[in-house]
């Protein structure tokens, strides 16, 4: 194990026949365990290669395999070219995307412009969701009412609460029947503006698709009311317009838009009290905006969404 974070890059570069010759420089940024290089291959072309334990083997597999998946669907992301082992790491090579993070970019573009990006962001979301979940996959209802019973009951033994929690779980316990029945599909699951390239005030390519899973295709724009209205909501308001084609979404999208994020007030707080302990009051914040976004729930459309 401990060769992962101490490997020499130059003798897994050599195992590696593919990148032999090639310029290397590792690059720091997101939140991955995997370790990333830019690949400059003596033919001028750039790709992406992530490192990562051999125990990950499977799971990157699966990942790989659905980068594959997304190609078929036309979705712009990294092209997969070759996944395997070195003695010491696994590694995965695709094709590297242009541009920058859209997190960095957008409060330097026109209003339109973060509309015109957004609204791009949600045809590739519409894409990916056209992947079915494999049979063996169980039903989204009873996979996800499963994992909120657990967290709300570590929530409530926790030692933080949430203004007006009662009135937020009440709500979800009158809106969880929706969730029945829902399409079960591809999800991204970390959709939003911290995981879009953008290039030249266009969409360059979605990353980082490691934490994908499969349900509702509306849980989706989740991210959206947690990150990407805090960064641009002309973004978020077009990534919505984008997905439904220029139609404005009607009430079952608002409710379980709204549920899920009901939802995400106990899951968020009993994950950054285990996971980032130091972040809370931040996480906080963040819940508290998408609170007053919808008036404690009182109204399941967000008020910063507005439909000209």
């Amino acid at each position: 194990m401990s060769s992962f974070n101490e490997f020499d890059i130059e003798s897994i570069k050599e195992e590696i026949e593919s990148i032999q010759g090639c310029n290397i420089i590792q690059i720091h940024k997101g939140y991955s365990s995997d370790k990333k290089y830019i690949v400059h291959s003596s033919e001028d072309r750039k790709f992406l290669l992530r490192l990562f334990e051999l125990n990950e083997y499977d799971q990157k597999q699966n990942e790989f395999s659905i980068l594959q998946q997304m190609q078929r669907y036309d979705v712009e992301c990294s092209r997969p070219l070759e996944i395997g082992k070195s003695s010491t790491a696994g590694y995965m090579l695709v094709s590297f995307i242009e541009g920058h993070d859209a997190m960095d970019e957008l409060p330097k573009y026109s209003v339109s412009e973060q509309l015109n990006i957004g609204f791009e962001a949600g045809v590739e979301l519409r894409k990916m969701h056209q992947y079915i979940a494999p049979n063996h996959v169980s039903p989204w209802f009873e996979r996800k009412v499963n994992k909120h019973t657990r967290y709300i009951g570590q929530y409530l033994t926790c030692g933080v609460r949430v203004r007006n929690d009662e009135k937020i779980i009440s709500f979800i316990d009158q809106n969880i029947k929706y969730m029945k029945q829902r399409p079960n599909v591809f999800q991204h699951d970390d959709f939003h503006v911290g995981n879009i390239v953008v290039k030249n005030k266009h969409l360059s390519g979605i990353i980082d698709f490691n934490r994908y899973d499969w349900g509702d295709p509306i849980h989706e724009f989740l991210k959206v009311g947690i990150f990407s209205r805090e960064i641009s909501i002309p973004f978020s308001i077009g990534q919505i317009k984008g997905y439904f084609q220029n139609e404005q979404p009607g009430e079952l999208f608002w409710r379980l838009y709204s549920l899920y994020l009901a939802m995400c007030v106990f899951s968020t707080v009993v994950w950054t009290l285990k996971v980032t302990p130091e972040t809370m009051d931040q996480m906080l914040d963040k819940i508290y905006t998408f609170l007053e976004d919808h008036d404690y729930f009182n109204r399941i459309k967000p008020n910063w969404y507005l439909e000209e």
